[in-house]
């Protein structure tokens, strides 16, 4: 509704007339089959209402915004203070008026004290500035939550993005590397790592710019990617994946998964020592859990290769994405780290 910008005159004019006719329309609502006094009417409802609403609209488009919110508190009070006195004033007259006009003395009740309506319309016309203060307040916290929304929106759109420009030079160099290798070593084997680096890119360019994707678009990249990269590693390092897929109707985050895959591969692969890669994809109902394992051979600081956004961003990320909707952990098992994240797609 708030984020509909478009839509939001229409539909706050909408409530503001749905609200004032409800108002005039009450009397008619609690009597009985007896059509009420219109004289009555006036008096007790639906001239106290004009002048709520004078009040209402007063504060609501320019009082507040102009004053209140800009502190000027002695201002806003002293204008406020100076509208009550004279629609006050001009109520007394229009009562007084009435009541010569249309009512008899033997139907006129015992007259109030001036003091009295004086008293009783100043506290009634608060009311409305009340509600208009209020009311502004909702309305520009909803905006605010809107604003905010659209930022963390933008937030995760820059954070893809960079996702993306870390994923394509350093993969495409590095593959093409590879693909270098093995053009004298295996042909075809070539050609076959020419073509899936072809679906991988294609995939990061054309099919992870929506908010979701289909987890098995997703998981297919991984797969491929995983087969690439593991062309790049000795025979040493064991690298196996098991991803579990019932539904293929599940939406996930594009790329929300590949942080981890990098950070495996960045870290558990040694030059001199044997090591041991593992992913598991699981998605079952509404749940999709994924697991990476790696033997740990941390890098040193001075270490600048790999890719990826890291683990810290990548908790960002879910943090925005999916709010109490996720679990993230990473722990060091021995000599292994591992790293979990669970999300609920719903």
């Amino acid at each position: 509704m708030f984020e509909n910008t478009r839509n939001r005159p229409f539909f706050r004019l909408s409530i503001h007339l749905f609200i004032w006719v409800f108002l005039l329309m009450f009397p008619y609502l609690l009597s009985s089959n007896e059509s009420p006094d219109l004289i009555r009417l006036l008096k007790f409802t639906w001239i106290p209402l004009f002048f709520s609403a004078i009040i209402f609209y007063i504060n609501y488009l320019w009082l507040i915004d102009e004053f209140l919110v800009k502190k000027r508190l002695w201002s806003f009070t002293g204008i406020n203070l100076l509208i009550t006195a004279v629609l006050v004033l001009i109520h007394l007259q229009i009562r007084d008026f009435l009541n010569a006009r249309y009512v008899t003395a033997a139907t006129l009740p015992k007259p109030w004290p001036t003091e009295y309506f004086v008293y009783k319309d100043t506290i009634s016309m608060l009311i409305p500035m009340i509600i208009a203060i209020a009311t502004r307040a909702t309305e520009k916290w909803a905006s605010a939550e809107s604003k905010k929304k659209e930022q963390e929106k933008n937030v995760l759109h820059n954070e893809l993005m960079n996702l993306k420009y870390q994923l394509q030079p350093h993969f495409f160099f590095n593959s093409l590397n590879t693909i270098y290798a093995l053009i004298e070593k295996s042909p075809t084997m070539a050609q076959e790592t020419v073509h899936g680096l072809s679906k991988l890119m294609r995939y990061i360019l054309y099919e992870t710019n929506t908010a979701t994707t289909k987890l098995k678009n997703d998981v297919d990249f991984m797969k491929e990617y995983i087969r690439l990269m593991k062309l790049r590693t000795a025979e040493k390092t064991e690298v196996s994946s098991s991803f579990t897929v019932i539904n293929d109707a599940v939406e996930v985050s594009p790329l929300l998964f590949i942080s981890l895959i990098e950070n495996a591969f960045k870290h558990g692969i040694s030059a001199t020592q044997g090591s041991t890669i593992r992913f598991e994809l699981k998605q079952s109902g509404n749940k999709v859990a994924f697991t990476s394992s790696n033997t740990s051979f941390p890098k040193n600081e001075n270490d600048k290769s790999g890719s990826g956004i890291g683990l810290v961003n990548l908790k960002k990320r879910l943090d925005l994405l999916y709010p109490g909707k996720h679990v993230f952990e990473t722990r060091l098992d021995g000599n292994n780290f591992i790293a979990r994240i669970e999300i609920s797609t719903e």
